[in-house]
């Protein structure tokens, strides 16, 4: 069986005058893919911490009328991702290689938020966690870690 291609090239990493890319442009950086389909947005972003939202619409619901858990994931794991590029040189790629997710609530409407901050940062891989809330009420609905390992 042949492989097939890459759909898209890498994206590199907006670095804006200070070196950092603004929340905006982290935004930009999302649109076609995944994240920017959901309609994520990046609302803060550091080397240390990043935060992103959705605002929750039919799409993101499970059959059962609930936030579906793989949105939950995916807003995570998008915050976590960015907050590992913002550690590292320039075109270094790198991927998610462990994951895991308490999902402890759920909502059906308004905004959800996830608070994704790094908890261990070495030469080869990068440990993240992340809260995602009911941005109306700041009640947890999740709690993310995940590692990722540079290529």
């Amino acid at each position: 069986m042949t492989a097939s291609p890459p759909a898209g090239p890498a994206r590199e990493t907006p670095r804006g005058a200070e070196g950092l890319p603004t929340p905006d442009e982290l935004t930009g950086l999302l649109e076609g893919r995944l994240p920017g389909l959901l309609g994520m947005r990046v609302l803060a972003a550091s080397p240390d911490a990043v935060t992103t939202e959705l605002t929750v619409a039919e799409h993101h619901l499970a059959p059962n009328g609930y936030l579906h858990a793989a949105t939950v994931v995916a807003l995570a794991d998008t915050a976590c991702g960015l907050g590992t590029r913002l550690r590292l040189e320039a075109g270094t790629r790198f991927t998610t290689v462990e994951q895991k997710t308490n999902h402890l609530g759920t909502t059906r409407s308004g905004v959800v938020r996830a608070h994704a901050s790094v908890a261990h940062s070495g030469s080869r891989t990068q440990v993240w966690d992340a809260r995602v809330v009911d941005a109306s009420s700041d009640r947890v609905i999740a709690l993310f870690r995940c590692t990722q390992m540079s290529l």
